[in-house]
């Protein structure tokens, strides 16, 4: 397969912020771009916008003015759909309703040539019900791109149950050549960013709900250590709560009240009261003019702890579950001066118990493990060790500016400030949550994981897909594929399960792929 020819036009119908972004995107591709819309008016500030937005390139030199001068010139002005008439690929980006997009590729079949690709920029209607009816139904596709298009990497490819597989190839290999990092995916509810994103927001709402922290708090602990440009509230704050919740329910429902994409009751109320982000000047945020920004919580200066150990499990060190999140600590603790008694337990030893809880911190009488979905409070009594601290997922434990603990509601004053004091002498910005289970990153990325296992296992997408849509269509640090195989699967595994076990909730269901790859040692990227 190879990319459309650039002797054939592309149509783009609809010139909104998304149709005009794709007609942008083409057009500087090579391609001559007819851009159609009932409003002529709309197609006519369309192309202006866009010739100021290339000229914005020229000016800051990230583009040549003659590139830019010919780009410009391949954008023409449709008058009637009957223009488009002569395109390869017609891309729709009209309003998000079924019937009106089925409406309109029933009236482009008349008009356009039998071996013009139909394409939909729908982010969430099924592409199978959108080429349902159509004479030819086989050469629909889904061509989901990311706003603000030119910006944007990410193209989701779409194929429904009657998408022609050399109609997808091609539309991807066209895609690729528009310089996007196109996907393929199969048409189900929220493709694939939009259904593995869902736990990033959902999580993120449980622990403001259970008072875990504040929302600048968390949103803190999931920027300056889980590396995420930005945390789950600003983020929504941004998109808008009113789309956000709307996007959270229409996949809830699409999967027919499936637990795992329950909408969130806080933000039904942001919704209710109008507090829909930066766009109505509150959200979880407030964005008036005077209005204080709110700070993270962190701890109080500390001292640091006389003596510190790590122990680890004889003969398995950063094998053990853990294990390699919790040598990279060790690193840090080390990087910075920080003087590290080194212990290894016999392999039969266990801790009272039913779990293997080494590795481990030891300082001043508090024992500091990685949490794994427990709360500090299970883990101690579990343990039977009282002043149990835990320590939260980070992306990069050498560079993370804050790092999150919990301790237990068992574990005494002095011990917890022991530990706040050694990871204040490593450069940690230190954060206490609430003891929930799970803490912060570590749940969200797991559920994340767990989301995106669930969309390879169910022929969504590959794992290669599914990390590279999450990378470029929401910017995240690490696919959370990636993320499962550098925590360690039967670490995410076990999260999940004592997530459920805490929860009683069929929300925190292992994903039956990662089972699969616990059980085999098998990763997702070899």
């Amino acid at each position: 397969m190879a990319a459309l020819s650039r002797e054939r036009a592309v149509a783009v119908i609809g010139s909104g912020a998304m149709g005009a972004g794709i007609a942008q995107v083409a057009a500087v591709a090579g391609y001559t771009v007819c851009l159609y819309d009932t409003r002529p008016d709309a197609v006519a500030k369309a192309i202006s916008d866009i010739a100021a937005a290339l000229n914005k390139l020229v000016a800051r030199q990230r583009m040549d003015a003659v590139a830019c001068a010919v780009a410009i010139a391949r954008l023409r002005a449709a008058v009637t759909p009957a223009d488009v008439a002569g395109a390869g690929l017609v891309v729709e980006a009209i309003v998000e309703n079924l019937e009106a997009k089925r409406a309109l590729f029933a009236q482009l079949e008349g008009i356009v040539a039998d071996d013009c690709i139909l394409a939909t920029n729908t982010s969430s209607i099924s592409v199978t019900a959108i080429a349902a009816g159509l004479r030819v139904p086989g050469r629909l596709v889904g061509m989901h791109f990311f706003n603000p298009v030119p910006l944007m990497a990410l193209c989701e490819v779409v194929s429904g149950l009657a998408t022609d597989a050399a109609v997808a190839q091609t539309v991807y290999d066209t895609a690729a050549a528009w310089g996007k990092n196109p996907v393929h995916a199969k048409s189900t509810p929220g493709f694939i960013v939009n259904r593995v994103a869902r736990p990033f927001y959902a999580e993120g709402w449980r622990l403001l709900s259970e008072q875990a922290a504040d929302a600048a708090t968390i949103d803190a602990v999931m920027r300056e250590a889980g590396g995420f440009r930005m945390g789950p509230f600003e983020l929504m704050d941004l998109i808008g709560h009113d789309v956000n919740f709307a996007v959270t329910q229409s996949v809830f429902n699409a999967y027919f009240g499936d637990p795992r994409f329950t909408p969130s009751v806080l933000q039904q109320e942001m919704v209710n009261a109008g507090f829909l982000g930066r766009k109505a000047g509150r959200g979880c945020y407030r964005y008036d003019d005077g209005a204080a920004t709110p700070q993270a919580q962190s701890e109080a200066p500390q001292p640091k702890p006389e003596y510190v150990s790590y122990t680890i499990e004889q003969g398995m060190a950063s094998h053990a579950v853990g294990g390699a999140v919790a040598d990279a600590l060790a690193a840090r603790l080390r990087a910075a001066g920080i003087a590290i008694s080194h212990r290894t337990t016999p392999e039969t030893i266990r801790h009272a118990g039913p779990h293997d809880d080494a590795p481990a911190f030891h300082c001043s009488g508090a024992a500091v493990y990685l949490t794994d979905g427990r709360s500090a409070t299970q883990r101690a009594r579990d343990n039977n060790h009282p002043d149990t601290v835990l320590f939260d997922l980070a992306l990069d434990y050498a560079a993370a500016r804050r790092i999150a603990i919990a301790r237990s509601d068992q574990c005494a004053p002095a011990a917890c400030d022991a530990v706040v004091g050694l990871l204040q002498a490593a450069g940690f910005i230190v954060t206490r949550l609430d003891d929930v289970p799970g803490m912060a990153v570590m749940r969200t990325v797991a559920m994340l994981a767990n989301e995106a296992a669930d969309a390879v296992n169910q022929g969504v997408c590959s794992a290669a897909a599914a990390d590279i849509a999450m990378q470029k269509g929401v910017n995240y640090p690490r696919g959370p594929l990636a993320w499962a195989d550098a925590v360690g699967i039967e670490h995410v595994v076990r999260v999940l399960a004592n997530l459920a076990a805490s929860y009683g909730e069929d929300r925190y269901r292992v994903s039956p792929l990662l089972r699969r790859k616990q059980a085999g040692g098998g990763r997702f990227h070899e």
